[in-house]
């Protein structure tokens, strides 16, 4: 058949709130023109995040009524440990109550100052959690994975050249690991390919560095790796993520994507050391090792999920569904970062606004005004998330792409919903000579995007 359905049933549904413009300029207004402070009854469609925003399946449900919530040695982490270790292959599998745990927990033991931190691309936790314990967090993305429109199958590749000419500048004890962010998230969820891992995992060896994943959304770059890569079609996508996690010394993993659950994700590990002072570390900031922050119930959900997320029946939906709105957006004309990434689509806001200047947040103020014409909430990945200011002149620095994230929930909206974001996308295009630039009233040290104040600027 030609029309790709939804391979599952709706047993539960939860009523939307529908809002007129005026409710969405009061709301935006006293949200301060930032979209992570809107109560989310006030959202129509939810774009901003894919994180922690999937429906479970009836099977996830019926494990969550098993957990075991013994403070030690539940048998729910037992049966979770046993899935992860079965997909990835690592020694050691510690629970934490989110991704951004286990980069807290892994670069509080591996960072530091003078330490330097090579990757494809950081995302924002992941960058806050390097730079935080004094590192540089250092993007090595290749050249066309920065330029929106250049057609290329895996633009989430790692600079080969770049991070030998890093590992050969910097010392070994300087550079605690090398990470590849599979999808590359920040980069427009672009794949990252089997050959650019196996020769990472080369060059890190040879200089005597462990190779790391950002986990977050494996299965998608595994089912990338099949669909695109030569010689890996007829591969079981089950097949291909473990030969991905055999390639690494490590991983941290945000369940809340391709774990298809609410909460929860975990650190994989082979290093025997490095696994007994991360324990000892969770159990300072986390709980227990054998729970991780977790309730039992939530363990055995994640484990559910591990399973899930490998079926090729819903990954294919998923891909189909995601390329649905990317083809309808560019059939109009609406500029989007090419190809289409897994689980969103990206706005190029640099075409979409090119008369908002950098400095005023294009990406966020195209997000805001989304956001008033239809009740849709994405999330900028521009100058706003990553943007700094050039200590010696106090000017913004440029950064490589001014986006805005689409992300779609896992198994949540349907075709009806997506038409719906396309028919609004098209709206304020028509319109877009008539969108404002923001500038910052306040901001936070780290991660200031989650809980900026902006407000309209107006220059002459």
């Amino acid at each position: 058949m030609k029309t790709i359905i939804e391979p599952f049933r709706i047993k539960v549904v939860e009523p939307i709130k529908i809002t007129d413009r005026a409710c969405r300029e009061r709301v935006l207004a006293e949200a301060h023109h930032n979209l992570f402070l809107v109560h989310a009854a006030d959202v129509t469609i939810d774009l901003l995040t894919d994180s922690g925003t999937a429906a479970m399946s009836a099977e996830q449900w019926s494990a969550i009524m098993s957990g075991d919530e013994s403070y030690a040695g539940s048998r729910s982490f037992y049966r979770f440990e046993k899935v992860a270790k079965d997909l990835t292959g690592f020694t050691h599998i510690i629970p934490v109550h989110q991704g951004r745990a286990a980069e807290k927990i892994l670069f509080g033991i591996v960072g530091g100052a003078g330490k330097v931190v090579p990757a494809n691309s950081h995302f924002d936790t992941t960058r806050a959690n390097v730079e935080y314990t004094g590192a540089q967090a250092l993007d090595l993305l290749i050249p066309e994975g920065r330029d929106p429109v250049r057609d290329h199958p895996f633009k989430g590749n790692i600079d080969l050249e770049a991070l030998e000419n890093c590992l050969e500048t910097h010392r070994r004890d300087r550079v605690p690991l090398v990470l590849l962010t599979v999808t590359n998230n920040s980069g427009g969820g672009q794949p990252v390919s089997l050959e650019n891992i196996r020769a990472a995992r080369a060059i890190a060896r040879r200089h005597g560095v462990p190779l790391f994943l950002d986990a977050c959304r494996f299965a998608e770059n595994a089912y990338f790796i099949k669909l695109r890569e030569p010689g890996q079609a007829t591969r079981p996508v089950r097949d291909i993520a473990r030969e991905m996690f055999s390639l690494a010394d490590g991983c941290t993993m945000s369940a809340k994507k391709d774990g298809l659950v609410n909460i929860g994700g975990f650190l994989g590990l082979n290093d025997d050391d490095l696994a007994v002072r991360a324990r000892n570390l969770t159990i300072l900031i986390e709980g227990f090792p054998t729970y991780g922050g977790l309730a039992g119930r939530d363990l055995e959900a994640m484990a559910q999920g591990l399973l899930e997320v490998l079926e090729e029946d819903y990954l294919n939906y998923r891909f189909i569904s995601t390329a649905y709105l990317g083809r309808h957006l560019q059939e109009a004309g609406v500029p989007i970062l090419l190809p289409v990434g897994g689980h969103a689509v990206y706005l190029d806001a640099r075409r979409f606004v090119p008369h908002i200047e950098p400095r005023d947040f294009p990406a966020q103020a195209l997000a805001c005004e989304l956001y008033l014409e239809a009740g849709i909430r994405g999330v900028e990945i521009g100058s706003l998330m990553f943007g700094t200011n050039d200590p010696q002149t106090g000017r913004p620095r440029p950064v490589a792409m001014e986006l805005v994230r689409l992300a779609i929930p896992r198994r949540v909206y349907t075709q009806s919903h997506v038409d719906y974001v396309v028919e609004a996308i098209q709206d304020v295009f028509r319109h877009r000579d008539r969108i404002q630039g923001l500038e910052i009233i306040s901001e936070a040290p780290f991660l200031r995007h989650f809980t900026a104040h902006l407000r309209p600027v107006i220059r002459p």
